[in-house]
């Protein structure tokens, strides 16, 4: 049995611990213990960014932004989806996970982030919306483990009224926020139209033939 082979830990601002993992070749990030993401489980993050981004590949000069860096898998499919002209921003709270992705010892992001079309911002990404009002075509948000299920408490402020309210005001016109989820959240979708968007709920599976299925919840201004 090949080993599980330990690479980096970091903490988060409210103290989780963040562990990478390497196993028989494929990467891993744990928080506290439990499992976030794995590069053998990754079409749900793949999903994330061709619901947003497919709209957007004949657009000319537009501009992105993921929430939550992960293993990178949002960040290199929003790059195949778009044009070479538009702007990727990512925005990551925690350094460490910036170093992972950009180490070309590790098969991870070294090579999307090298693109001249992205943006790494090491940032918490309600500041980064908060500062960028009517900025994006598109906003990805995958942190944790999506508004349910929440691992780390720092993440919760993205799902509340306020953070929402953040996450629409740097919308362009006509633009469109997805949001990564473990699981269905139907109180969550509640919560969206309340702030007066239209939801799309999509179920996706970690992987294209096995393992858990994920919830994608794409949302854009009700049309008045």
């Amino acid at each position: 049995m090949k080993p599980l082979e330990r690479l980096g830990e970091a903490r988060t601002p409210n103290g989780s611990v963040l562990q990478l993992y390497r196993h028989d070749g494929a990467y891993l990030i744990r928080a506290d213990g439990v499992e976030l993401m794995s590069t053998r489980r990754h079409l749900s993050e793949d999903k994330l960014a061709e619901f947003a981004c497919a709209p957007l590949a004949a657009k000319p000069k537009v501009r992105v932004l993921i929430g939550g860096l992960g293993l990178g898998f949002t960040l290199r499919e929003a790059l195949r989806r778009l044009g070479a002209d538009a702007e990727v921003w990512v925005a990551e709270l925690v350094a460490e996970v910036i170093e992972w992705n950009a180490n070309p010892e590790y098969a991870l992001s070294a090579e999307a982030m090298a693109d001249p079309r992205v943006r790494i911002v090491h940032q918490d990404v309600v500041k980064v919306l908060k500062d960028n009002p009517g900025r994006f075509d598109a906003i990805m948000l995958d942190t944790d483990n999506g508004p349910d299920g929440m691992i780390m408490k720092e993440n919760s402020r993205l799902y509340a009224t306020k953070g929402l309210a953040a996450t629409i005001t740097a919308l362009r016109p006509g633009g469109v926020i997805a949001y990564w989820s473990v699981s269905a959240d139907p109180s969550f979708v509640g919560a969206l139209q309340r702030v007066g968007l239209t939801v799309e709920s999509h179920s996706v599976r970690a992987h294209a033939t096995s393992g858990p299925w994920h919830t994608l919840y794409v949302a854009s201004m009700k049309n008045v």
